[in-house]
């Protein structure tokens, strides 16, 4: 690459328009600066990796819970409608923004200098849950291999560390089917495996006494960082391909564990109670809410992702299509996983004769408490609770797989030269580091640190990098502008919808959003356990130092400009003089011979000779031409 670059400064070139073909010689025409950068291998990678980043383990234990909550099948109503103002378009613009520059997210803010810190405040908080949810993988592995056995170990009590309040549910009953005991003050062998065995607690006394480092737990994290490493080795070549397994295999899983749950006696009771209308609900502006923030994080939009994996198609790659493809078949999977869950937890209320209310519970004790304990009362437990969590590894996988993506990309993207041909080495540094950052959470009091990581790492410093993104490019950039990119990528500008979405619905809404999760703040807590004040500011300094990246970014951007300081404040906002398609085929109108090397100053005309006739892109390209001059022409 090098080479090639310094050939150009040492040898005069003629313009490739002026050359004949048998003047060029074996120059191969598709030969760019970008390439050795990489792209999807298949049709499908991108597709199902983005399927696999948005569909994770939050659809799983956090939509079913978040939908019975907040009025059962009313909440679709809102569900619903979040998603047509924020969901589908925010992720629309993601895809666009790395799609048509083919940059990860520190380089895509070529756009807007000025904004570069909200590329820095990206890759802080996909590092920081990058860090806590690899842990969470570890314990799903921890469990597969706990299910390898013919009696689960978390099915009875009596072992160490079980407690005098253990009490098998199962089978107590009295003759009017009810528990004649208190479950009250009882615990189910699940939940004392759960805490005392996996994670420990009893070994900590806090936050600030962390204890010993679970060897097991260590173990399972190292292994669950090889795997990770092992897929990503080769960028989206290896992870574009392991993908085709991750993305798809839990819907077979999800699948067989929905046919064996509605089949269980007692399972249309947690369905009925899943999806019962409530719509009084929809009064409440917490159901809005509550349906916005799950639309928000389910998709994925503001960690970098989505823009890192469009970065590596094609120009004219139909994200138009793949957008709603990703969107609705999320929506659809988690509804899906709702009646999965809810079919077997109405088993487990008619088995232990006590309402569903008790019975279900949000995040990871759902997936590490309720489902395992209700694997033991079906026949062949081990093997369905061993589906269960390879259902949960896969899920879990394919959205680290994007974290770590994003990443990699971001930083080698910024510094090229040194560290594209060291990709390797350096996502194995960046897994070791990681990982050893994670040692913490493997402690005796590391569930006490990944809920605070949980609760502050992506909360509403997301949300001011989202609002920020939206402005940028609508506001700074021109919503003009950005269309016209669209349609020269795509061939068709987005419609009044859109639009709408970009310049008031989407930012209006995630401003509602960051406003009600400030007034409503609570302090974080683990069961009965209260963080103390120290451990609240350090999760609130997590949260405003990738807020305080933005302003940051400003300043740096700012004093490295020229004249007055509104001078640097229009020069810094302005997009760099080499903004737009990595391609230079693909450049046109104000993008033509502003690549480095570039030689030809019409890169339609390269096309024209290359196809032999003017295709349907070439087509857009003409026409997004007459609009500039057009334009130009109107303003003189």
């Amino acid at each position: 690459m090098k080479k090639l670059q310094g050939a150009h400064l040492r040898k005069p070139v003629t313009p490739d328009l002026l050359m004949t073909p048998s003047d060029q010689g074996d120059v191969d025409l598709d030969m760019d600066f970008a390439a050795d950068r990489g792209n999807w291998t298949g049709k499908l990678d991108f597709l199902l990796s983005c399927i696999g980043y948005c569909v994770g383990l939050g659809n799983v234990w956090r939509f079913p819970y978040r939908a019975y909550t907040n009025g059962g099948g009313a909440f679709l109503v809102p569900y619903f409608l979040m998603l047509a103002i924020c969901g589908i378009p925010l992720f629309f613009l993601e895809l666009s923004l790395g799609q048509f520059s083919s940059l990860g997210p520190l380089a895509v803010w070529k756009i807007s200098p000025l904004f570069k810190g909200a590329g820095a405040a990206m890759l802080l908080i996909v590092g920081l849950v990058a860090i806590y949810y690899n842990m969470i993988i570890a314990y799903v592995l921890f469990y597969l291999f706990a299910s390898l056995t013919s009696t689960l170990p978390w099915e009875h009590c009596g072992n160490w560390w079980n407690t005098e309040r253990c009490l098998e549910h199962r089978g107590t009953k009295d003759s009017n089917g009810a528990l004649p005991l208190n479950l009250s003050s009882t615990v189910s062998p699940s939940e004392e495996y759960w805490s005392r065995y996996v994670l420990h607690t009893q070994g900590s006394q806090g936050i600030g006494s962390p204890g010993e480092i679970r060897w097991n737990l260590c173990l399972c994290l190292l292994l669950a960082w090889v795997i990770v490493f092992l897929c990503i080795l080769k960028g989206v070549k290896s992870s574009g391909k392991v993908v085709y397994f991750t993305a798809t295999f839990p819907y077979l899983i999800l699948l067989m564990l929905l046919v064996r749950g509605v089949t269980l006696p007692g399972a249309w009771k947690g369905i009925q109670f899943y999806l019962t209308p409530q719509f009084h609900h929809l009064l409440s502006s917490k159901v809005w809410i509550e349906a916005a923030l799950q639309i928000f994080y389910s998709l994925g939009v503001g960690f970098g992702g989505l823009l890192t994996f469009a970065s590596y198609n094609t120009f004219h790659q139909n994200i138009y299509r793949d957008t709603f493809i990703v969107t609705l078949g999320n929506a659809i999977t988690s509804i899906l996983a709702g009646f999965a869950i809810f079919s077997v937890l109405g088993y487990m209320s008619q088995e232990l004769g006590v309402p569903v209310d008790q019975v279900a519970k949000a995040g990871p004790g759902l997936a590490f408490v309720v489902y395992p304990q209700a694997m033991t009362m079906l026949p062949l437990s081990p093997f369905w609770s061993f589906l269960f969590f390879f259902m949960l590894l896969t899920l879990g996988l394919d959205s680290q797989f994007a974290f770590l993506e994003t990443i990699v990309t971001a930083v080698t993207d910024e510094f090229p030269y040194y560290l594209r041909p060291k990709k390797v080495v350096f996502s194995g540094l960046i897994c070791v580091s990681m990982y050893l950052m994670g040692l913490i959470l493997t402690t005796d009091g590391g569930m006490y640190w990944l809920v605070l990581l949980d609760d502050y790492s992506a909360s509403f410093g997301l949300m001011v990098v989202v609002i920020t993104t939206c402005l940028a490019v609508t506001r700074v950039y021109g919503i003009q502008r950005f269309c016209r990119d669209i349609h020269m990528m795509l061939g068709f500008k987005p419609g009044l919808y859109f639009r709408a979405c970009w310049l008031f619905l989407s930012p209006a809404t995630l401003l509602a959003l960051l406003v009600y999760s400030i007034v409503k703040y609570q302090p974080s807590e683990y069961g009965s356990y209260r963080f103390p004040a120290w451990a609240e500011l350090l999760g609130i300094l997590m949260g405003l130092l990738s807020c305080l990246m933005i302003p940051a970014g400003m300043l740096v951007a700012v004093l490295r400009e020229e004249g007055s300081l509104w001078e640097r404040l229009q020069q810094a906002s302005r997009p760099a003089m080499d903004w737009g398609p990595s391609l230079e085929e693909n450049r046109t109108g104000l993008y033509v011979a502003t690549l480095a090397g570039t030689q030809s100053p019409k890169p339609l005309m390269v096309h024209m000779r290359k196809y032999g006739g003017i295709t349907s892109f070439e087509n857009t390209a003409i026409e997004v031409d007459r609009e500039m001059a057009e334009e130009e022409e109107s303003m003189m």
